[in-house]
């Protein structure tokens, strides 16, 4: 544990080094993340110009949602970007170099493309939720933090799951790529109120690419919702499964490498 976390430091030494070689593309960065963001929150509260409850949920409480949501993608974003691993990796030739080194071969890749200003993404999400939470009248009792450090860690396991199970493809086909845009897409669903989808997508958000265990279910739990606190509790459970398929997934694809010139 300790030569792994000294890897990791030593990754955010060497990304600090060369962000602050180019400092403007660093903030450049930053800036077009928030503005993002701030897109994404200026269409929830156009939609609810024109309704005052989103599937029984009101405005404070969907910005409330969003705003977990955005904790656990930041993190994923910051820790575990695999977005063009098919073509770095496997097209170039770079998993070879992965493969001699020690340590084990996804956690090298997780530290090659580390994205600390996504973790600004994640500051904004705790910002959003504070500010909708004092429009809703939450008040912070004691078990809230250590809830939400465990339902913010399982939705961050969905995300790796998932996208290490759809990165894995890249080791038993030349053209993956065009899945994992699909699921970027698919994901922005779980910030939303499950209940304004038809039972069929509620399966699929809910079991097979569980996203709303990345947004309306853990959120939920703050917002005492009763028909979902079951649900969200179980947010880490699913994060321990997908993240174990993943890396079986994986494995299974190492496996099956047999390097570039192959």
């Amino acid at each position: 544990m300790k030569y792994y976390l000294g890897l990791v430091w030593e990754y955010f030494l060497n990304y600090a080094k060369t962000r602050l070689t180019y400092r403007a593309d660093f903030w450049v960065e930053v800036i077009s993340d928030l503005l993002f963001q701030a897109t994404n929150l200026i269409f929830i509260f156009v939609v609810f110009a024109h309704t005052d409850t989103l599937g029984g949920f009101t405005e404070a409480e969907v910005v409330f949602v969003y705003g977990y949501f955005m904790i656990p993608y930041g993190l994923y974003s910051c820790f575990v970007n695999l977005w063009n691993f098919g073509d770095r990796y496997i097209v170039k030739g770079e998993m070879d170099r992965i493969l001699t080194r020690p340590a084990h071969n996804l956690f090298q890749i997780f530290l090659e493309n580390l994205d600390p200003p996504s973790l600004i993404g994640s500051l904004i999400g705790v910002i959003i939720m504070i500010w909708s939470g004092g429009q809703l009248g939450i008040e912070l009792l004691w078990w809230h933090i250590p809830a939400l450090i465990v339902m913010v860690l399982g939705s961050t396991l969905i995300y790796t799951g998932i996208y290490t199970i759809l990165t894995s493809i890249s080791f038993y086909s030349d053209s993956p790529t065009g899945i994992i845009p699909l699921m970027y897409n698919i994901q922005t669903y779980g910030r939303y109120p499950i209940t304004i989808y038809n039972r069929i997508i509620q399966i699929l958000l809910t079991w097979i690419l569980p996203f709303a265990f990345v947004g309306i279910y853990p959120a939920a739990l703050f917002l005492d919702r009763p028909e979902m606190i079951r649900m969200a509790w179980i947010t880490p459970v699913m994060g321990i499964v997908f993240f174990t398929l993943g890396l079986l997934f994986w494995n299974g694809g190492i496996k099956r490498y047999r390097g570039a010139g192959s």
